[in-house]
């Protein structure tokens, strides 16, 4: 009986603890700071069950997971003179849960913090670098058609011809690493800093279209005038082979043609010259029938040759 007391006893003080919040889980995915009257005591990053004084001791989760910071575009003038807006963007992480809740205490304030020191940081290599800088990372450029407008379409032409020094993947790596000195006070640790998107100002981005289309246009027109000239070239060509061709075509006929009347000379020769009186006869007759005698009057003397086959006719 006594042993039955003692297991209920047993069983009501853990039931007690449990209600009362002695035990509390830690996710694979977050850390625990325990704190006492206000005052941190201890962090857990352990995953799983663990036990606290209940109504005294307090807790305050933390993710271990990274965390995405997103500042707002800001208008900042580059080395070169070009206002441009920039939107940054950056990772970071709770590396140590009591000094962040000691210096910062929540994720707000956390994220203020970030925006004063990134936000300062992102400027200050902004104004120093030149906008070619920022927008490239090698002496190649790459097209981007089809996306939203930004400074890396709007170039200009000795933008394009200038030599990289530093570029934009160097630019940003010194951005983080300058950055990342200030966050071991409060806890944080900066995993990346990214600039998403550079932008003109509003009023210089109206010169940049007209730009852009003006240097379309002339491209267009380049592209047009290359194909007149392969057009023309194509058919002075085709002109060229078709003449070729007919003039070809044309001595070949030709040669059939003066083969067939020297061998029609050479057939009409031997059969004329069997009887040639037969064939003055007929080339005579030929003639008058060839000859315009309607309506004419000819003159032929008596002793003409002409004649001779008319004064033979039978009356």
């Amino acid at each position: 009986m006594k042993a039955l007391k003692t297991l209920l006893l047993a069983i009501a003080i853990l039931v007690f603890l449990g209600i009362s919040g002695a035990f509390y889980t830690v996710g694979e995915y977050e850390q625990v700071v325990i704190t006492q009257f206000g005052r941190p005591v201890k962090a857990v990053t352990d995953a799983g069950l663990h036990f606290k004084i209940p109504f005294i001791q307090k807790l305050t989760r933390y993710e271990k997971r990274i965390l995405r910071w997103d500042g707002d575009p800001k208008e900042v003038p580059t080395r070169d003179k070009r206002f441009i807006w920039v939107d940054a963007t950056a990772r970071w992480r709770v590396v140590d849960p009591v000094r962040f809740l000691q210096s910062l205490g929540t994720y707000d304030q956390a994220y203020v913090k970030l925006n004063d020191i990134l936000d300062a940081v992102v400027k200050d290599h902004v104004s120093a670098n030149p906008l070619v800088e920022l927008v490239r990372s090698t002496d190649l450029i790459e097209a981007e058609d089809g996306e939203e407008l930004d400074a890396s379409s709007a170039l200009t032409d000795m933008d394009a011809k200038s030599k990289i020094v530093l570029g934009r993947e160097k630019i940003t790596r010194a951005i983080l690493a300058e950055a990342s000195k200030a966050m071991p006070e409060f806890g944080m640790e900066l995993v990346d800093v990214r600039i998403k998107r550079l932008n003109y100002v509003e009023k210089v981005r109206e010169k940049v279209y007209e730009r852009m289309i003006s240097e379309r246009k002339r491209k267009a027109a380049q592209f047009r005038s290359e194909g007149e000239g392969k057009k023309a070239e194509i058919l002075g060509q085709m002109e060229k082979e078709l003449k070729s061709i007919t003039s070809q075509a044309f001595k070949t006929a030709e040669e059939i043609k003066g083969k067939a009347d020297a061998e029609a000379a050479k057939i009409y020769g031997l059969a004329y010259n069997q009887d040639p009186e037969f064939y003055a006869f007929y080339k005579t007759l030929e003639t008058y029938k060839d000859s315009a005698f309607e309506n004419s009057t000819i003159i032929i003397g008596t002793d003409s040759d002409y004649y001779s086959v008319l004064k033979n006719v039978p009356k």
